[in-house]
């Protein structure tokens, strides 16, 4: 009957909440707020819900996305409070439109990724940025479930700065949305190797800002088709 993409974000202690946690809790809560959801057919029938380019564990994330079918028309504004209303702290509703023909792959092309390093020098986090945007590439390995891999961060990264705000500790980074993909620790890792100082022995803590398709320097929202804010 009807189609639409939710907008939630996953803030606070929510942030180290893993996908399947996410999934499970999204589904209870479209039950407690008596969402009209469609079902898959078959033996074991399922909730028609399509997650898309879901945050990694210990990320938080202000723009993450999912698409509900559901057996009966709604209004999406009353929608999106009775599903916020009944989300658990730390994930929220942020928006809720109506869905088009679009596939996920065509509307999530790239991210906006906001990292703390932590307590660096700023100085040198600079340095770091401008080795790393003048390098052709910069490999990185990561363990895999499929063992160890390489990753060229640089050829991902569509944009990265430094300062990120008042914090010369935090750099914003656009990375493209690779197979395979490359996520903002790989940029971490290459501007550690680039700068050992910069290595605190703590993990950065990373926040996604948005994303979107990546176009000429822009993010677009992929629910409103205009400019991230």
């Amino acid at each position: 009957m009807q189609r639409v993409r939710v907008q939630y974000a996953k803030r606070g202690a929510a942030r180290f909440t893993s996908s399947r946690d996410v999934s499970r809790a999204l589904e209870r809560s479209l039950r407690r707020a008596s969402v009209p959801m469609a079902y898959s057919s078959g033996f074991s029938p399922h909730p028609r819900i399509s997650y898309a380019n879901s945050s990694p564990t210990s990320a938080a994330t202000e723009a993450e996305f999912l698409e509900l079918g559901l057996s009966a028309q709604c209004d999406l504004d009353k929608l999106a409070a009775a599903l916020d209303g009944a989300l658990p702290k730390g994930l929220d509703v942020v928006a809720v439109a109506a869905s088009d023909s679009r596939s996920w792959g065509e509307l999530l092309q790239a991210s906006t990724w906001l990292i703390d390093l932590g307590a660096v020098d700023g100085d040198q986090l600079s340095t770091a940025v401008e080795a790393f945007l003048r390098a052709d590439q910069s490999i990185v390995r990561r363990m895999t479930k499929s063992g160890v891999r390489e990753f060229d961060a640089r050829a991902a990264t569509h944009r990265l700065r430094h300062p990120a705000g008042d914090d010369e500790g935090s750099i914003e980074v656009v990375l493209a949305h690779t197979t395979p993909l490359v996520r903002p620790e790989d940029v971490v890792a290459a501007l550690r190797e680039l700068q050992p100082d910069l290595n605190t022995g703590k993990p950065a803590l990373t926040t996604r800002l948005n994303q979107g398709v990546w176009t000429d320097g822009v993010m677009v929202n992929p629910l409103t088709n205009q400019p991230w804010p």
